[in-house]
């Protein structure tokens, strides 16, 4: 499939709201608001009572119809009654709008069905692409056109990064975004997709697969609209970057609240596993796991194979890292006699401590200073039977110094893909801020979310070395 050319709904040169409100608390105001905070294109007002709207210290003219502003519009975001949108579509219609971002709820999700039909036909007569309807909006991290109707004190906005994520629930993925905020975690676009009566999460993976500022794509999935359009552009669109899809509705249960809360038919779960594990879609149970697997894959290489070296200076870390990773599908790496070898010589020229293990796990010991860190992990990643290196660090000892960031540095030059491990409080968290975006290796704060990370690397290389990609 061909990726539908969208670049006009996350660059937009001139957006008109559409019910815009000068009431705070109004989803209108909300909407203006977001989109005058860091968008810096053209901002038009419509609300058929006119007058002014004040907002973030800015004040804009409320025009009565989009037909009145004298400029061109290319998106319309639309937040007025559902039973008025066909009209004020036709209206964008005859303005010579590319996109239209409908806020507005009340259609198939609460049983009118002909309006949401109706609202698709006047748009497909003009044109004119839809998002939504009862959609949250969207997001661009990098140019700041935000049409997201939470405001900034309550729902915060992650830093630009790599990973897009879309939502078929307009609350859960706000949270994502507030969260992904919280844990600085880089995101490109977000995309709310509501009922999809128009575009839907098929054709926003295509765009996305082809989108150069992103690199992970990521959704909250209820149920898709077209499998086969699913099946093919998912498979096509992996073998360039990854898909991760958190699938709720994985119960009778889930299923019959899904189709009550955006209209989805959720279907079989197993159909749905198989679509993805044929398609190379990692999937994720939660909504850390989806995050583990986005992070490890924004700022790693896919690996090699699934043999996987262990150093860490706290030995029950360690332990529970290989129980973990071996209850994934991973395995253990078996070092080389070469490498047993630079450590037994190290170890008789007191180099390294008597007391450390170098077996794998290679437990450094709770007085390792960064320098018995770089060393074990550079034997490990010279290592040709090691394909992953998980470093755990319990910044809790007094003798791991900050050194140990400008050795991450360094262990870039090997090329291979490294999870870094920082549990704790305050100090763990800063030093592993610092090590990501010093040495842009991902840091977690658990060994089960590093195991996360490692199987989504292990996993997602295995997709492309089944079809010739890596």
């Amino acid at each position: 499939m061909e990726a539908p050319k969208l670049d006009f709904l996350f660059y937009p040169r001139s957006v008109a709201v559409i019910g815009a409100s000068n009431v705070p608390g109004k989803i209108g105001n909300s909407i203006m608001r977001s989109i005058t905070l860091k968008f810096d294109g053209k901002v038009y007002a419509v609300n058929v009572k006119g007058g002014e709207v004040e907002v973030n210290g800015k004040r804009f003219k409320v025009y009565r119809s989009i037909r009145e502003i004298p400029d061109e519009i290319d998106v319309a975001v639309i937040a007025v009654p559902a039973k008025f949108v066909p009209d004020v579509i036709d209206e964008c219609g005859e303005k010579g709008v590319k996109g239209a971002v409908v806020i507005s709820a009340g259609f198939k999700e609460a049983g009118r069905v002909e309006l949401e039909e109706e609202l698709v036909r006047r748009a497909k007569k003009w044109g004119i692409r839809l998002v939504g309807p009862n959609c949250l909006g969207v997001t661009n991290l990098e140019n700041g056109f935000d049409c997201n109707f939470n405001p900034p004190e309550r729902q915060a906005r992650p830093p630009a990064g790599k990973i897009a994520f879309m939502s078929q629930s307009g609350a859960f993925g706000a949270a994502i975004l507030d969260w992904a905020a919280n844990h600085e975690i880089g995101m490109s676009k977000f995309i709310s997709l509501g009922n999809m009566a128009d575009l839907d999460e098929s054709d926003f993976i295509a765009y996305l697969g082809e989108d150069e500022k992103t690199g992970v794509i990521t959704g909250y999935i209820e149920g898709v609209k077209d499998g086969r359009k699913f099946f093919n552009v998912a498979k096509e669109v992996t073998l360039k970057k990854p898909i991760i899809v958190l699938k709720a509705g994985r119960t009778e249960a889930g299923a019959k609240a899904a189709a009550s809360h955006t209209g989805s038919l959720a279907g079989s779960y197993k159909i749905y596993e198989a679509a993805f594990e044929q398609t190379g879609v990692l999937s994720a149970k939660s909504m850390r796991q989806l995050f583990n697997y986005a992070k490890a894959l924004a700022m790693q290489k896919p690996a090699k194979g699934n043999r996987v070296a262990i150093v860490t200076n706290g030995g029950g870390a360690g332990v529970m890292m290989s129980d973990g990773l071996l209850e994934r599908g991973m395995k253990l790496a078996e070092l080389s006699d070469e490498t047993n070898e630079r450590f037994r010589k190290d170890i008789e020229e007191g180099k390294l401590p008597h007391h450390m293990s170098y077996r794998n796990p290679i437990d450094v010991i709770g007085d390792a200073p960064s320098s018995r860190y770089e060393l074990a992990m550079r034997y490990a990643l010279e290592d040709p039977n090691v394909d992953v290196l998980v470093v755990i660090a319990l910044f809790q000892s007094p003798a791991l110094d900050e050194g140990i960031v400008e050795a991450m540095v360094r262990m870039g030059e090997y090329g291979k893909p490294i999870v870094f491990v920082a549990p704790g409080g305050d100090y763990p968290h800063r030093m592993a801020r610092r090590m990501e975006k010093e040495a842009g290796v991902p840091v977690y704060e658990t060994v089960e979310d590093g195991v996360d990370a490692v199987y989504a690397l292990v996993k997602y290389g295995e997709w492309l070395r089944e079809n010739e990609k890596l």
